[in-house]
């Protein structure tokens, strides 16, 4: 019962490769939790690393940047810096995780929806 579908669509083919697809893309999920993406605010005033898994790691602000009456400021900078260090770290993620889908899921072999 391996062809079910038209043209001798190999069924168990594509289980196959739906789950070497699913091992890879835990291998890279693990992978991604030791990678780290930096990002910065304010001249570098603030800075930030984020693990590739998307957890925030370490914020770095300069004394400098430490002023009572610029409190906005730097609140301002520190959620700058993260949001740039999300979007890396989601970029690296994307690259790392799109390598494994062929870009999407196309490595599916278009499957409608897919």
């Amino acid at each position: 019962m391996a062809r079910g579908g038209p043209g001798g669509f190999d069924v168990n083919a594509l289980m196959k490769q739906a789950q070497q697809m699913q091992q890879q893309m835990l291998e890279a999920q693990e992978q991604l939790k030791d990678e780290i993406v930096e990002a910065g605010a304010g001249g570098g005033m603030v800075k930030v690393k984020m693990g590739g898994d998307l957890t925030l790691r370490e914020i770095t602000i300069d004394p400098e940047a430490i002023d009572p009456e610029e409190a906005e400021m730097l609140a301002d900078m520190v959620q700058a810096a993260v949001n740039e260090a999300l979007r890396a770290a989601q970029e690296l993620a994307g690259s790392k995780m799109g390598g494994i889908t062929g870009g999407g899921m196309g490595g599916m072999g278009g499957l409608p929806g897919m």
